[in-house]
C-alpha cells in the first residue's frame, strides 16, 4: 500500500480519538464549565450531527479542489477547533467548536475515502480503506484510553490540546505525502454534481448505505452503554471499562485488517459468515455479561465482527457509487454517522425496560437482525463475490 495511505490514517487517528474521547471526560468537563453531565453530553450529539450533515456538504464544497489542499484545510480547521475548545471557558463556544470539528472531520473523511480509493488499483479499494480505517481502530485502542488518562491527570483541556498537537504531524503528512496534482476524479470531464447526486436514486446504493447505517447503529448502541455493563452486571472495577474498550478496539483492528483482504473480491462471504455471527454475538453478550471472562472475550469478538462488516459495507458503497467519484466518500461517511447517531438513541429507550443495562445489547441484536433481513431481501449474499465493481 502506498505511503500516503498511512499518512491519511494518521489524521484519521487524531480525529477518531477526538470523536470518542468525551466518554471519559464529561464529569470533569461539566464541573469545570458549570453545566450538568447531561448537558455536557450534548457535545456528543453535536459532533454526530455535524458529521452527518458535514459529509455531503463538505464534499460538495471540496469537489472542484485538489485533494491535497482540501485535506490540509480540513486538518487545520480541526486543529483550530480543538485549540479554541481547549482555551474557552464558555460551554456554547465549546459546542460550536465541536460542530466545526465534526464538519472538518466529515469533510476530511469524505475526501480521504475517495482519495484512498484513487491511490490504488480498482481491485484494491478494500485493502486501501482498511489501512485508512485502521486510524479509527487504533484510536479506540490507544488514543481514547490515553486521552482519558491524560484528562484524569491534567484535566480535560490537556486532552483537547493533545488532539490539536496530533494534527500537526498529520498536516505535514498530508502536505508532503499527497500529490499536489488533482486526483483523477477531479479532472475536467467528470460527472456533474447533479449526476453524482443522482446516484442516490439507485436502490442498490441506498440499500448498501442502509446496511452500513444499521450495522454501525448496532455497534454504537452497545459501545456507548458498555460501561454500566462492565461495572454493574459484571461487577468489575472502573479500570476494567478502559480494558474492555481496548479489547473492543483490538478486535476492531483485527476485523478491519482481515476484511480488507476479502471485501474487494469476496464481500458476500464476509456478510454471509460475519452477519449471522454478529447477530448471535450481541444476545450472547447480554446473556453472559455477568461472567467477566466471557464478557471480555465477546467484547473482542463483537469488535472484530462489527468492524469487519462495517468496513466491507463502506467498500461496497464506494463500488456502488462509482458514478459519483467525488461524492462517494461522503455517502459512506453520512451512512455510518447516521448509524452512530441513531444507535445510542435506540439503545437509550431500552434502559428503562426490564432489560436494564443489558437493553442496549439486545437492541444491537435487533438492529443486526434487521440488517440481515434487508440484505436477504435485497439479494446481497454470497453471489456477489466477484471481482471489483462487478461484485456490487
Amino acid at each position: 500500500m502506498p505511503l500516503p495511505l498511512y499518512l491519511l490514517a494518521m489524521a484519521v487517528f487524531a480525529m477518531g480519538t477526538s470523536e470518542f474521547m468525551l466518554a471519559g471526560l464529561l464529569p470533569d468537563l461539566a464541573s469545570d464549565l458549570d453545566v450538568t453531565v447531561g448537558t455536557a453530553g450534548t457535545l456528543t450529539s453535536a459532533f454526530a450531527i455535524g458529521m452527518t450533515v458535514g459529509a455531503p456538504l463538505m464534499a460538495v464544497l471540496a469537489r472542484d479542489r485538489p485533494a491535497r489542499s482540501s485535506l490540509l484545510g480540513f486538518v487545520l480547521a480541526f486543529l483550530t477547533a480543538h485549540a479554541v475548545g481547549a482555551a474557552t471557558s464558555s460551554f456554547p463556544i465549546l459546542v460550536a467548536t465541536r460542530v466545526v470539528a465534526a464538519l472538518a472531520n466529515a469533510g476530511f473523511l469524505a475526501v480521504a475515502l475517495t482519495t484512498a480509493a484513487a491511490l490504488v488499483p480498482p481491485d484494491k479499494k478494500g485493502r486501501a480503506l482498511a489501512v485508512l480505517l485502521s486510524g479509527t481502530t487504533v484510536a479506540t485502542i490507544a488514543g481514547v484510553p490515553g486521552g482519558s488518562v491524560l484528562g484524569t491527570l491534567l484535566g480535560w483541556r490537556a486532552t483537547f490540546w493533545a488532539v490539536a498537537a496530533l494534527c500537526l504531524p498529520a498536516a505535514i503528512g498530508v502536505l508532503t505525502g499527497i500529490p499536489a496534482r488533482p486526483v483523477e476524479t477531479d479532472e475536467p470531464g467528470g460527472p456533474t454534481l447533479r449526476a453524482e447526486l443522482g446516484q442516490l436514486k439507485r436502490p442498490r446504493l441506498l440499500m448498501v448505505m442502509l446496511l452500513g447505517a444499521l450495522v454501525n447503529a448496532a455497534t454504537f448502541a452497545s459501545l456507548t452503554f458498555l460501561a454500566p455493563v462492565v461495572t454493574g452486571t459484571a461487577g468489575l472495577g472502573e479500570l476494567w471499562i478502559s480494558a474492555a474498550l481496548v479489547l473492543f478496539g483490538v478486535g476492531s483492528f483485527a476485523g478491519v485488517t482481515v476484511a480488507g483482504r476479502l471485501s474487494d473480491r469476496r464481500p458476500g462471504t464476509v456478510l454471509a459468515l460475519g452477519g449471522p455471527a454478529l447477530l448471535v454475538g450481541w444476545p450472547a453478550l447480554a446473556v453472559l455479561a455477568d461472567k467477566p471472562v466471557a464478557l471480555l472475550a465477546l467484547v473482542f469478538v463483537q469488535g472484530a465482527l462489527s468492524f469487519a462488516l462495517g468496513s466491507t459495507l463502506i467498500t461496497r458503497v464506494l463500488y456502488e457509487a462509482a458514478g459519483a467519484p467525488t461524492m462517494a466518500g461522503s455517502y459512506a461517511t453520512a451512512a455510518l454517522n447516521i448509524g452512530a447517531a441513531a444507535g445510542p438513541l435506540v439503545a437509550a429507550t431500552t434502559l428503562g425496560t426490564p432489560a436494564g443495562d443489558l437493553g442496549p445489547l439486545w437492541a444491537s441484536g435487533l438492529l443486526v437482525a434487521l440488517a440481515l433481513l434487508v440484505a436477504f431481501f435485497a439479494g446481497l449474499d454470497g453471489g456477489c463475490d466477484q471481482h471489483g465493481p462487478a461484485a456490487s
